[in-house]
């Protein structure tokens, strides 16, 4: 995979929804409208919206349970919809799916233990040769302001030789995820976020005009009643990452004793030890007027960045 750096992500799982009910099973469950997506054989990578949907999996009330990165696979005799999601919360995401198939003719299957998933990074729009004859790749969204690397997922069952890895590319990869400000769900902050409070209807992670699906009337009613007041951030602070992992509180100095969001993700500078990159949400209002710190009113002050998209606002 040359000018490509690929590295092997052991936080990442992977689910397969399939059957011939698979695709209209899905819709009924996720933000985001699965209908038209293109059919991507192995070795071949997802690309664009007809290939690739990013979307949510909400609780009744709205609040996200996981997120998922979906292709469309024509590796099977029928429709396999593959789900790339946060590893640690595989087998929970698999077991609610399964709950809600009923008399559809589809099967929900974790698969993370079988497929190992790996991440490349590299130039846009260049095709990284020599991916495993099995392989099922998506090609990540991009925001136009995130600069001009491609993210690319894939999943095997035939793991690459450990010398084709590296941790620096890791840590390059980890940064690239912080840098795009498209979040993903783990298990930490699961049940956390209605969609629009990291932002996923801004990054096409959410369909408002599809059907029904759980917490469709609360995502709903937050984008058109304009009760948004929370959002997603890009941040910086000086410390050791042990203590700026996700779920850790974030508190603005005029009010101390009430948390005014939380890590969604964060990621070791891959050049800088001292400095950690993070994805944060926030109480709108209080991170445009600044004085945020990590984990407690006097912890290290967070330094907030530019957003590479824009919102959408109603």
């Amino acid at each position: 995979m040359t000018d490509h750096q690929v590295s092997e992500l052991s936080d990442w799982g992977l689910l397969f929804v399939e059957g011939s009910d698979a695709g209209s099973f899905l819709q009924g469950q996720l933000t985001n409208s699965i209908l038209g997506m293109t059919r991507t054989p192995p070795a071949a990578i997802a690309r664009s919206y007809s290939g690739v949907r990013l979307s949510g999996y909400c609780t009744a009330k709205g609040r996200l349970l996981g997120s998922a990165w979906i292709c469309l696979s024509t590796d099977a005799e029928q429709d396999r919809f593959a789900l790339f999601v946060s590893r640690d919360l595989a087998a929970t995401f698999a077991k609610r799916l399964a709950m809600f198939v009923l008399r559809s003719k589809a099967k929900v299957v974790d698969v993370s233990h079988a497929w190992t998933v790996y991440g490349v990074l590299g130039p846009a729009n260049t095709l990284p040769a020599n991916l495993p004859s099995d392989a099922i790749a998506l090609a990540m969204t991009q925001p136009s302001g995130a600069g001009d690397q491609e993210r690319i997922l894939f999943a095997t069952q035939t793991p690459l030789p450990s010398q084709s890895t590296s941790s620096q590319y890791l840590a390059a990869w980890n940064a690239a995820e912080i840098a795009s400000a498209i979040p993903r769900i783990i298990l930490a902050t699961q049940d956390q976020f209605v969609p629009q409070m990291i932002n996923l209807e801004s990054i096409g992670g959410v369909d408002f005009k599809k059907g029904c699906y759980p917490g469709q009337e609360v995502v709903a009613r937050s984008q058109y009643r304009g009760a948004i007041k929370r959002r997603l951030y890009l941040a910086q602070v000086e410390t050791a990452l042990a203590h700026a992992g996700p779920a850790t509180e974030i508190i603005h100095e005029s009010d101390p004793g009430q948390p005014a969001g939380m890590v969604v993700l964060s990621a070791q500078h891959p050049s800088d030890a001292g400095l950690v990159t993070l994805q944060i949400e926030c109480k709108s209002e209080l991170a445009q007027s600044g004085k945020l710190h990590l984990g407690k009113a006097d912890g290290p002050p967070l330094v907030l960045g530019n957003l590479p998209y824009s919102l959408i606002e109603i």
